[in-house]
């Protein structure tokens, strides 16, 4: 009785410090949530308003014309840049991208998977390791951009994007990652980056008319790569955020199992201990009877 009184009581121990590290993990994860936050709803609406700029142009067929970055050719090779994070205890936030990757590749780019003309660029430690392990093709020479987040890292993999697709190293490239909508809640998604999407005609839709200052081939040509560096930068800023927002969700449910699990082990324990009191007292009760046989 005393072994099994002892073994709950370590186990509680257990529980009890494995708790007060998921609530510091939960308040750390808190504090960084707030400013990838703030980062991300300040860019995202710049982002997107350049995003539709750039369609709109690309979408006017004399504009679209001449256009390395928009133009549409045979999906032969493919560039997918996956977007994880760096550590785990987030849930299920990292197994879902990689799962988005593998279905996205499996769905998509079957026939240029089995020539071995999917490439995969993980930004992020756990995308990059896991794909690795499947024997995808990879590279890592941008897995660590979160090691020093900023946009002139960002901005060394979408121009390394850019710069390949012009030399056709790949016919189309997409960015898988995560959007953040709350700190419970992210939208996993396959987006594309090159080439530059169109914007899909609407029935009775005004023709986008741009008036050109200076000329249309010198603002695009400035124009086209500092959008698409935009677009990247703010991919891996909601990466950020969700990666955040799922770590906190997944600690504070942990803490709530935790609690769950001690109020079964203390109420186990207090079930054993009077079984023990209990049985002490029969004994005591037994031997003084006995004496006064």
């Amino acid at each position: 009785m005393a072994g099994q009184l002892k073994e709950v009581r370590n186990r509680i121990k257990s529980v009890q410090s494995t708790q007060q590290i998921t609530k510091a993990m939960k308040m750390v994860s808190a504090a960084k949530l707030r400013r990838a936050q703030d980062a991300i709803l300040q860019m995202r609406p710049y982002a997107q308003k350049l995003q539709d700029l750039l369609s709109n142009i690309v979408s006017n067929s004399e504009a679209g014309s001449g256009m390395a970055l928009a133009s549409e050719r045979p999906v032969e090779k493919v560039l997918l840049i996956v977007i994880t994070s760096d550590r785990g205890l987030a849930g299920a936030f990292n197994a879902n991208l990689i799962k988005l990757a593998k279905a996205t590749i499996a769905e998509k780019y079957a026939e240029p998977y089995k020539k071995g003309q999917v490439s995969i660029w993980g930004i992020g430690k756990k995308g990059y390791e896991s794909l690795t392990k499947s024997n995808y093709k990879t590279s890592d020479e941008f897995r660590d951009i979160f090691h020093h987040l900023s946009f002139e890292n960002v901005q060394k993999a979408s121009q390394a994007a850019m710069k390949a697709f012009e030399n056709k190293e790949f016919d189309v490239v997409e960015i898988v990652y995560s959007q953040f909508k709350n700190a419970a809640t992210q939208r996993y998604v396959v987006e594309r980056f090159l080439p530059i999407p169109k914007t899909e005609k609407k029935a009775g839709g005004v023709k986008a008319d741009f008036i050109y200052d200076p000329s249309k081939e010198v603002l695009v040509a400035e124009l086209m790569p500092k959008i698409l560096n935009t677009q990247l930068y703010k991919a891996v800023l909601d990466s950020n955020a969700s990666e955040h927002g799922a770590r906190m969700t997944a600690m504070d449910k942990a803490s709530e199992n935790a609690n769950e699990m001690l109020r079964t082990l203390k109420i186990t324990y207090n079930r054993a201990r009077q079984a023990a009191i209990t049985t002490e007292l029969t004994e005591i009760v037994s031997g003084a009877a006995a004496l006064q046989g």
